[in-house]
């Protein structure tokens, strides 16, 4: 069976890891075929570089679709992160209609963090990205994006309580029209992890996984890169979240232990062996409980 075919769209970053630099490495480690689409290149990420170049790629996105339509092609799954303008979700909704055929689109809807969008955005830009995200089978918005989307206080949307994690997920499913994971709940004081509300069961669960004390750069690209990748492999929504939370903190566990600079983002890359081991070890397990019970003493083999 080929690999799952995954096109990302995501800005490139030339250091800091972040988007399309954790995105490609995450997905390939996962058997999954990453197919980037890159809507900037900067020369570092904006978070703590000073005066970073940028260079805006929204005029190449739609030559890009116009020779994908050519060759009729189709993916497993399409991915999307931070977007720069309006002009570029309106250019991602047109991509995730025209090629996810009968896959997946996971929208990471990245507007914010700590109670406060991104200088980039504007609310005519908000409003934009809760647009593309109604396209979404799944998104993953951390506590910010999901004030923004839902139009409250982010003071008031406390990710530290069951009830209210179960709540704020459903509201975020539009009725379960989509699945949600809803990043940086904790439940308790040592754990970080999600809420995940499977539109296909109703139901909301919880993954978690040890916390970390350091706030690295890119781990949410991080989480919901490893969230894509299982999910295109076949593991369900809560086994992905689970993967990705743990996956996360061994990481941050790793680059806080080397005591590396916050800014330049989770040492990730000597670990991604996990990755491709679990989704090894996964499939495996599949296929032997397809493959049913070898035969019993006695049985002809």
């Amino acid at each position: 069976m080929p690999a799952p075919r995954v096109a990302a769209i995501h800005d490139l970053s030339g250091f800091g890891r972040c988007s399309l630099t954790i995105v490609m490495p995450t997905l390939s480690a996962m058997g999954a075929q990453c197919c980037p689409v890159p809507t900037a290149y900067l020369s570092t990420h904006t978070g703590g570089f000073g005066a970073n170049t940028f260079l805006d790629l929204t005029d190449q996105m739609g030559p890009v679709m116009d020779h994908w339509r050519s060759l009729g092609l189709t993916f497993d799954g399409v991915y999307t992160g931070f977007m720069g303008s309006e002009a570029q979700m309106a250019l991602t909704g047109a991509l995730i209609r025209a090629f996810r055929g009968d896959g997946l689109a996971v929208v990471d809807p990245v507007m914010g963090d700590l109670g406060r969008p991104y200088r980039t955005y504007t609310p005519a830009m908000c409003r934009a990205m809760g647009e593309l995200a109604e396209l979404a089978d799944v998104i993953t918005p951390n506590r910010t994006e999901a004030a923004i989307l839902l139009g409250e206080d982010y003071d008031g949307l406390r990710l530290d309580r069951e009830a209210d994690c179960r709540r704020w997920a459903e509201r975020l499913s539009l009725g379960g029209r989509r699945s949600v994971v809803l990043t940086g709940v904790s439940l308790s004081e040592d754990t970080l992890g999600a809420a995940c509300f499977d539109r296909d069961t109703g139901a909301v669960t919880f993954a978690a996984a040890p916390r970390v004390a350091s706030r690295y750069h890119g781990t949410g690209d991080l989480f919901a890169s490893v969230l894509t990748g299982a999910l295109v492999r076949g593991l369900g929504l809560t086994e992905a979240a689970g993967l990705a939370a743990d996956f996360v903190s061994r990481c941050a566990a790793r680059t806080e232990e080397q005591s590396l600079p916050e800014r330049e983002g989770v040492d990730f890359e000597p670990l991604l062996w996990r990755l491709g081991q679990a989704m090894e070890n996964r499939i495996r397990e599949e296929q032997d409980r397809i493959a049913g019970p070898g035969p019993g003493k006695g049985e002809q083999p």
